[in-house]
């Protein structure tokens, strides 16, 4: 890979993120809006976490992205706890009105943030995954917004430092490639779909996927670990 290639592949698109987060709104917000509330007690990959904690966290998290409340230790485990704790008496409907709220608004924020908010987008994305497959729904980690968040995983992965990692996809046209691409390091090679490829990278459970990965240990490419 030429160093011209390298720039490419890191020049941002500041309204990439918002893009992701509002084709992602038109596919879950009407799928959560059909499903009955005894759904939303339905656990999820995230230890501890049902659809409804999943649902508040993600809409409180975009919301303070919109309103830039941003104090110590935002984002952390601790600050998420609080925030779902905060709308333990809210309704279902509350809460997924906050949520499509925060995916519809929080993209200009995104962009202008220089960068350093685009992973929440691809995390939201993922987070969407986890309902979708809490729900039985096909195509968990996939749809209409596949392209844009392989886009911003790719770029995270080199932010996050990870190994290197050429991925040959059942379902993309073109390979992508993760992690250090200096060239200084022999990149590891993964052969499978995308979705599976997210699950390796978000930390979800693989039971049931089909995948070669060579050259890497699975939780090195743990990007939310």
């Amino acid at each position: 890979m030429t160093s011209a290639d390298t720039h490419a592949m890191d020049v941002r698109d500041p309204e990439l993120p918002g893009r992701l987060l509002t084709t992602e709104r038109d596919a879950l917000i009407p799928l959560l809006r059909s499903r009955p509330e005894n759904d939303f007690e339905l656990r999820t990959a995230c230890p501890g976490w049902t659809v409804r904690h999943v649902m508040a966290h993600c809409g409180a998290a975009l919301m303070r992205v919109v309103e830039s409340r941003f104090e110590e230790g935002v984002f952390s485990p601790e600050s998420n706890d609080r925030d779902i704790a905060e709308r333990d008496d809210w309704s279902v409907d509350r809460i997924v009105d906050e949520l499509e709220r925060g995916m519809s608004e929080a993209g200009p924020a995104i962009a202008k943030a220089g960068g350093v908010l685009d992973a929440v987008a691809l995390g939201e994305w993922v987070h969407a995954g986890d309902v979708r497959e809490a729900f039985g729904e096909p195509g968990a980690y996939a749809g209409e917004g596949l392209p844009y968040a392989l886009t911003l995983l790719a770029r995270y992965s080199r932010k996050r430092g990870l190994p290197p990692l050429h991925a040959d996809l059942d379902d993309v046209d073109e390979p992508l490639r993760l992690g250090d691409v200096s060239g200084e390091r022999p990149p590891a090679r993964y052969i499978g779909d995308a979705a599976t490829l997210v699950r390796l990278c978000a930390g979800r459970p693989l039971v049931g996927t089909r995948y070669e990965l060579a050259g890497v240990k699975e939780g090195e490419l743990n990007l939310f670990g």
